[in-house]
């Protein structure tokens, strides 16, 4: 017999869940499994998935496999189908206890439990006294979304926004504090919705600053992504007055151009993303922006192209993340006029230099700066800008140490 085994694709909040199953799966005595958390943001995401499951079955012919995440919940069908696969749990059911005293306690239970997620009214917020390494620790307080991006099946598989309470957030940073964590990341779907399903209401700045009020022993607070036009007040005071709230930033931009912006059933124009930055900017001076961008949307011209481009230099974006466009079936911009492969490629490639660029030239500018890391190896820290940086002699992982920054390698800070 062995403990179950766990393998996770996609985004920091499927990583978080993958800890929560894999300590229920061990309460619940289930062995001698390998788990397969998907993620559903592109075709490629899934087509990698598949092909994971079909490695693992050749490694593991004697193991029972189960598949959940996001691509088993808005594609149930294409791994009920897989002869590799035995179970198919839906992202509602893969965070229930019962789910997994059923599978270790019947083998032959219901082989596909995919329940309909819009139907899902709260968001199981496990407390997980951190996971990954001992440098930091992520905190899920939001799952789902209620928007309705034209790219996007994302909400097809999580569901609507649902915000953990407050207080349970609190209560769980508290206690990942006196677990010794120094840092704790804030994530969620769409982070900046936090709070519309409580009462009254209360935005993410709130939020923030109940918990640096609340565990004033924490040094860092981080936020994962946010969208900047749900930025509320609150939230822009603190980044401007709170020094334990991280001055990094990573933006859902999307892309650079009014037209594409509206096809995508965005809703901020280019001018509110360069507004948004520069006022941010204006309040925090070290902050630093990555951003989300997609090249090769249908109907994007040359042009429109070129606004997303122009965007990095615009914004000032350090840590670029790209995204080919890649049709989700279901989706609106599916059925809109597809650009072909090798344009979305080459758009890509281009983004992704003009990306490289200005990382370049942010990394140059912070030598001889005196900087703080958090240690995530004996000679690898992050700095609050969420910059490698390397070091020539063992520290604490887990602690924060001053760094003086001698240069850098192209993708990481020196110290």
């Amino acid at each position: 017999m062995t403990a179950p085994r766990f393998t996770t694709f996609g985004c920091r909040l499927n990583a978080y869940e993958t800890e929560a199953m894999h300590r229920m799966a061990e309460d619940a005595g289930l062995d001698d499994a390998v788990v397969v958390n998907t993620c559903a943001v592109t075709a490629e995401a899934v087509r990698k998935a598949r092909q994971e499951i079909r490695r693992l079955r050749r490694d593991n012919p004697e193991a029972r496999i189960v598949v959940t995440g996001c691509a088993a919940q808005t594609e149930p069908g294409t791994f009920a189908a897989m002869e590799e696969v035995d179970h198919v749990l839906g992202n509602a059911e893969k965070m229930r206890p019962e789910t997994w005293g059923a599978l270790a306690g019947t083998p032959d239970t219901e082989r596909v439990q995919v329940d309909d997620i819009m139907s899902v009214r709260e968001t199981a917020h496990h407390l997980i006294d951190g996971f990954g390494t001992r440098a930091r620790a992520h905190v899920q307080i939001q799952n789902g979304c209620d928007h309705r991006c034209t790219f996007c099946i994302i909400p097809y598989g999580r569901g609507n926004s649902r915000s953990v309470p407050a207080g349970v957030v609190v209560d769980q940073i508290r206690r990942l504090r006196d677990a010794g964590y120094n840092e704790v990341v804030l994530t969620g779907v769409d982070l900046t919705s936090w709070g519309a399903d409580l009462p009254g209401r209360p935005p993410l700045g709130d939020l923030v600053r109940r918990i640096l009020k609340l565990v004033p022993d924490l040094p860092r607070l981080r936020l994962s992504s946010i969208d900047s036009i749900e930025a509320d007040p609150a939230l822009m005071e603190a980044l401007a007055t709170e020094p334990r709230l991280m001055p990094h930033l990573h933006l859902s931009l999307q892309h650079g151009d009014d037209l594409i912006l509206k096809r995508m059933k965005r809703r901020h124009l280019r001018d509110d993303a360069i507004r948004f930055c520069e006022e941010a900017r204006r309040l925090r001076p070290d902050v630093v922006f990555g951003a989300d961008i997609i090249a090769g949307f249908p109907t994007e011209t040359e042009e429109a192209f070129a606004n997303s481009l122009r965007l990095v230099e615009e914004c000032g974006l350090t840590w670029l993340h790209v995204f080919p466009f890649s049709p989700r079936a279901g989706t609106p911009a599916a059925r809109m006029p597809q650009l072909d492969g090798a344009t979305i490629r080459d758009r890509a490639r281009r983004l992704r230099a003009a990306g490289a660029r200005r990382r370049t030239a942010w990394l140059a500018a912070q030598t001889g700066s005196e900087q703080r890391a958090l240690m995530e190896s004996p000679r690898l820290g992050r700095t609050e800008g969420f910059a490698e940086v390397t070091f020539d002699a063992d520290h604490p992982v887990g602690e924060i140490v001053p760094a003086r920054i001698t240069g850098h390698d192209g993708t990481r800070l020196t110290a």
